[in-house]
């Protein structure tokens, strides 16, 4: 079924879907080339950028290197890691945090005026760069729409709901998206020579998530319906820590709370995690929120107990967190922070290589949404931001040859049906349930059952096919994924292969999950 185009816009240059620091990125980097960026809120304050909390990784300490960063992102990785993406994003990642500092970014210095490097888990070195103890997302996100706005080549076009590639002779050659609501909602296509997905993550695809409610997945759902090849989609991170107050989204206790000293105990003061791991409250954060987890099933409360570490220097130290917790009516300089993990970071996304192309002609895709081979199984902290500003610099460089090729596109011809709604609360309750921190054959097999009811029950609508194609990628992944490793454990499946290998799918391929994916080129 099909609707009615009611506008077409024709974007000079690229097009780019997503208005958080990959979006901008990408679009500053492009000038003076002409670019779209294309958003659903107001550009700098979309998706989970600007709720980031801890930093962006940096080997810039003078007793530190990229080599030092490569090795501690490939031990976080558990096996699944590219090495040569991230030797490439190490190396790269001192020239982008200068490329934010050019673009004002506020980062906190030390008194001798150099940029203050702080520590997180399962980094060997201090290197997190921050602003305001625990406002880096916010405030990047905000100087790069500020810098965005003034930027002559780029056009900002807000209040959009993307739901569909457009599609001609196997190429992308732009999107369809839906603005205004209810009678008045129009359908539009936009035309574009290159089309870059920032689009972010699908935290939200679950009950208990630190994502604001528009990461569903739905970039990687459109990519996908298309005939994207996807990578590692059984990956999910949760962050150990979420506030456990009932809020939908969890607001987050950062990691850096940690990193200053912070100890997690349970309700009755125990603390349980030095039994978990050697480096404790800094172990991967993998095996810190399975620890979290098993206590809070075992019938336990568990508590980020920040009284010692932290104390009266909360609310000048860690603002954004104070603020949530004050809110709840926890004064986190003189009481425990509840805490549960939830659901926060996809290692996971769309394939693509080191320029950022998909194996879709036409479509590059950077940030969350994209499986670039950094993080592995399991992301080490603060080279989320991190891999958004390395591939934007280089997608942009990569689309900038093909437009001054002056090459040229296709039409579309086909329009979808899409209407705006939210993820259905079943498939997120249902997804936290069987496609968790643990996981198995059972629950994953009845998991793919529910997504295919509740897509039939939806009348092709598009917007609710990308929600559920991202659903039914992890879903299938994780069951033909039979060992535990990183992010993902079976319960049915404990043991770590001893070859690990990453896996690449289709959306085809989730009728059917085999036991092994098969390793696809680009």
């Amino acid at each position: 079924m099909t609707s009615r185009i009611d506008n077409i816009i024709e974007c000079e240059g690229a097009l780019v879907l997503g208005g958080g620091i990959a979006g901008l990125f990408t679009a500053l980097k492009l000038a003076p080339m002409p670019v779209t960026v294309l958003t659903g809120a107001k550009a700098g304050a979309a998706g989970s950028s600007a709720w980031a909390q801890g930093g962006i990784a940096a080997a810039m300490a003078p007793d530190d290197d990229w080599r030092a960063h490569a090795a501690d992102t490939i031990a976080a990785g558990a096996g699944l890691c590219d090495p040569a993406i991230v030797e490439m994003v190490a190396k790269d990642a001192p020239a982008r945090i200068a490329d934010l500092l050019d673009y004002g970014a506020p980062f906190d210095r030390k008194a001798d005026g150099n940029v203050a490097l702080g520590l997180e888990a399962a980094h060997s070195k201090a290197r997190i760069v921050h602003v305001k103890g625990d406002r880096a997302g916010a405030e990047i996100s905000a100087t790069l729409a500020t810098r965005a706005a003034a930027t002559p080549s780029i056009r900002l076009l807000e209040g959009y709901h993307a739901v569909e590639l457009a599609m001609a002779d196997g190429r992308v050659v732009g999107l369809f998206a839906r603005t205004g609501s209810g009678a008045g909602a129009r359908l539009v296509l936009l035309r574009a020579s290159a089309v870059i997905l920032a689009t972010g993550g699908l935290g939200a695809l679950y009950a208990v998530t630190t994502n604001p409610l528009e990461a569903r997945g739905e970039g990687l759902g459109m990519a996908a319906r298309a005939g994207a090849l996807i990578a590692d989609p059984e990956f999910v991170q949760f962050h150990p820590t979420a506030i456990a107050i009932g809020r939908d989204p969890a607001p987050l206790a950062t990691e850096a709370l940690r990193g200053e000293g912070a100890t997690l105990v349970d309700e009755r003061g125990k603390h349980f995690i030095g039994a978990v791991h050697a480096d404790g409250e800094l172990g991967p954060r993998d095996i810190v929120a399975r620890a979290i987890h098993r206590r809070i099933a075992a019938g336990h409360q568990v508590f980020l107990d920040c009284r010692a570490a932290i104390g009266t220097s909360f609310a000048q130290r860690f603002p954004t967190v104070f603020a949530s917790c004050m809110s709840a009516g926890i004064d986190p300089a003189v009481q425990p922070i509840p805490v549960a993990p939830a659901a926060h970071y996809h290692m996971g996304g769309i394939a693509s290589d080191r320029n950022g192309r998909s194996s879709l002609a036409g479509l590059w895709v950077v940030g969350e949404c994209a499986a670039t081979g950094l993080h592995g199984a399991n992301r080490l902290a603060s080279n989320s931001l991190l891999e958004g500003l390395v591939f934007g610099a280089r997608v942009a460089e990569d689309v900038r040859g093909l437009l001054l090729s002056g090459a040229e596109r296709p039409r579309p011809l086909v329009a979808p049906l899409a209407a705006l709604q939210p993820p259905p609360r079943l498939l997120r309750e249902a997804m936290s349930c069987h496609a968790g921190l643990e996981r198995d054959t059972k629950g994953l097999t009845q998991l793919l059952e529910i997504i295919g009811r509740i897509e039939q029950a939806g009348n092709g609508d598009a917007a609710l096919l990308n929600i559920t194609a991202a659903a039914r990628l992890v879903a299938a992944a994780a069951l033909m994924r039979q060992e535990s490793r990183g992010s993902h454990w079976r319960s049915d499946f404990p043991q770590t292969n001893l070859c690990g290998q990453r896996s690449f799918l289709t959306l085809a391929d989730t009728d059917t999950p085999a036991p092994t994916p098969q390793r696809r080129a680009l």
